[in-house]
């Protein structure tokens, strides 16, 4: 694999070929890649709307009406729709259904160690609650690593994919219960094959020089 390569290839796509769609066991590996992703202190504070079906994907285009309404084809005509949601609280509760998780797959070989990362995540948490006062800042940036994991990995099993910021979160939040829920709407990716017609995908890469951008030392 030459991510080189992988990463001139991949774009965000604006238009997708509804007739493609994404086989059900190169989605299990997509799934497997939001669900693996990294985040600060394992917090994984995230979880994942994903429409499939011509009716979900309609449900997930009621966040298209109106001033966004340029995005429903690239919902509609997607093979697969994540809308990445946020939790709203990292309370004494959850912090423990995390830990207890992580005893069960093993990862404390002694009752300190688990002691420690209770501890060690908890502080971390109370930073930005208490001091830097940005606890859900922090948490919706965990979510966004897993936003980037997933476009490398689908970039690099060749489907096509673009992330979308342009969507009424509060309707989408009241389409699926997010906020009684404890979460609340963040970003949605398409996922599927670009369409031939597809005028992003014939145009040149443009980045900031690697002059700009690096300072080696």
């Amino acid at each position: 694999m030459n991510l080189k390569e992988v990463m001139n290839w991949r774009y965000s796509t604006k238009e997708f070929d509804p007739t493609k769609k994404i086989s059900d066991e190169d989605f299990d590996q997509i799934k497997n890649l939001l669900r693996m992703c990294a985040s600060s202190t394992n917090i994984q504070p995230w979880h994942f709307i994903i429409a499939s079906s011509e009716e979900g994907k309609k449900r997930i285009a009621k966040g298209t009406q109106g001033f966004f309404v340029f995005n429903e084809p690239k919902v509609l005509n997607a093979s697969h729709v994540v809308l990445f949601c946020s939790r709203t609280t990292a309370n004494e509760d959850y912090m423990l259904h995390v830990l207890d998780k992580e005893d069960k797959d093993g990862r404390f070989a002694q009752q300190e160690f688990k002691d420690q990362m209770h501890g060690g995540r908890n502080v971390f948490a109370d930073i930005h609650k208490y001091d830097l006062k940005d606890l859900q800042h922090w948490m919706d940036k965990q979510v966004y690593l897993n936003i980037g994991n997933l476009l490398l990995g689908a970039a690099v099993m060749g489907i096509d994919a673009v992330p979308m910021e342009g969507l009424d979160m509060k309707a989408m939040d009241e389409e699926f219960g997010l906020r009684e829920k404890g979460f609340t709407s963040l970003c949605l990716v398409s996922l599927g094959y670009r369409a031939e017609e597809d005028f992003n995908a014939k145009l040149p890469k443009s980045r900031l020089s690697s002059d700009e951008i690096f300072t080696l030392i």
